[in-house]
């Protein structure tokens, strides 16, 4: 476990130094979220009417969680680039705890999604989004939305181990663009077919929407609606906790096997 500690927080410096000597990419991470709240907030907001609602105070829990599943994509990414280029095949020979190499680079992105978050929440707020629920709820909807983001970031990697290029990986890493797109992220499911709405309410992304929003006060959960949306704070653990069962060892094995 010593070594894990040791070896975890050394590749953890190396993935920030990593992105300090890429800033495009962390600028253009940080600023599309916000692109994306002032563009959907200004011009769907008036179009979109939800009784009993603003829109901007349903979208900006939406976004945040939009965004902490785009660590899929920059996880691949990234794990792609290092399995492609030597990278991975030069740590496999150094003697490195096999788990370092995957948690470092969850940790460097867990810390640059918190230092991210910062300027979406506080755009939110000059929009007119407020925090309804106690600062205790607040905190567990930070938390569970870096917790879901970990999530993402473990099959990100996953998926990049053991794709065949960087092209590959970058490809698939933008199909993960319609996750949110098919989820409760940026409109009701109400109005949805029923086949669709099925699809979209067991969406791992609607549960931690629907989470967010009701510990940030802003909206209840819906009562008619699949398990993880009905029990969305219940839902949004268990789906985060599983896809990290399930990614994280088979990370590790993936990467330690070659």
């Amino acid at each position: 476990m010593s070594s894990l500690v040791h070896d975890g927080t050394a590749l953890l410096g190396r993935h920030l130094l990593r992105i300090r000597h890429a800033p495009a990419i962390t600028v253009m991470t940080q600023t599309m979220p916000i692109v994306f709240l002032l563009f959907f907030g200004y011009v769907f907001g008036g179009a979109l009417a939800m009784p009993g609602a603003d829109y901007r105070a349903y979208l900006v829990p939406g976004l945040l969680v939009a965004t902490a599943a785009n660590g899929v994509m920059t996880g691949m990414f990234q794990a792609a680039q290092d399995t492609h280029r030597g990278v991975t095949d030069r740590l496999r020979t150094l003697p490195v705890d096999r788990a370092a190499v995957p948690l470092g680079q969850v940790l460097a992105d867990l810390v640059t999604s918190a230092v991210g978050m910062v300027p979406l929440l506080l755009v939110g707020l000059a929009m007119g989004w407020r925090i309804e629920g106690t600062a205790l709820e607040a905190l567990g909807a930070v938390g569970l939305l870096l917790l879901f983001r970990s999530a993402a970031t473990w099959v990100g990697i996953l998926l990049g181990l053991v794709s065949r290029s960087e092209e590959a990986a970058g490809q698939l890493g933008s199909a993960a663009f319609m996750l949110p797109l098919l989820s409760n992220a940026y409109i009701p499911t109400d109005g949805m077919p029923d086949w669709l709405r099925t699809v979209a309410e067991w969406n791992p992304v609607s549960a931690v929407t629907t989470a967010v929003r009701e510990l940030f006060g802003n909206a209840s959960a819906p009562t008619e609606a699949a398990w993880p949306v009905a029990h969305p704070v219940a839902g949004a653990l268990l789906w985060s906790l599983a896809l990290i069962a399930l990614a994280a060892p088979a990370a590790v094995r993936r990467h330690a096997r070659g």
